[in-house]
């Protein structure tokens, strides 16, 4: 039997039950909740890394919006919260859509 030790979705025992495998999961609290959400944004972040087309970052980009939404309700915040506090930073410091590329600043 493969060992995986993750996090993963909540439907996904319920998938592998109705392919008849035996699998074993446990709850985990909060603390490695938050920890093994950290380690799947990175998984998932290098899976959007290695996309080859636009379908496919789209996919990637979902699941990382999906750590994201849970993130925040792991720290007690809402995703509206987390919007609220992007909109101020790109306020305040502007966002990405100038593609703009620092090279150097002269000290």
């Amino acid at each position: 039997m493969p060992t995986y030790n993750k996090l993963v979705r909540d439907r996904i025992p319920e998938i592998i039950a109705g392919t008849d495998k035996n699998y074993s999961t446990r709850i985990l609290d909060q603390s490695e909740f938050i920890k093994e959400l950290k380690k799947k944004s990175f998984e998932e972040l290098n899976e959007y890394i290695n996309t080859n087309n636009h379908a496919e970052a789209l996919e990637e980009l979902a699941d990382l919006l999906e750590i994201i939404y849970a993130l925040a309700e792991s720290h007690g915040a809402s995703i509206e919260k987390v919007e609220e506090l992007r909109k101020q930073k790109a306020k305040k410091r502007g966002g990405f859509k100038e593609k703009i590329f620092l090279i150097e600043v002269e000290e």
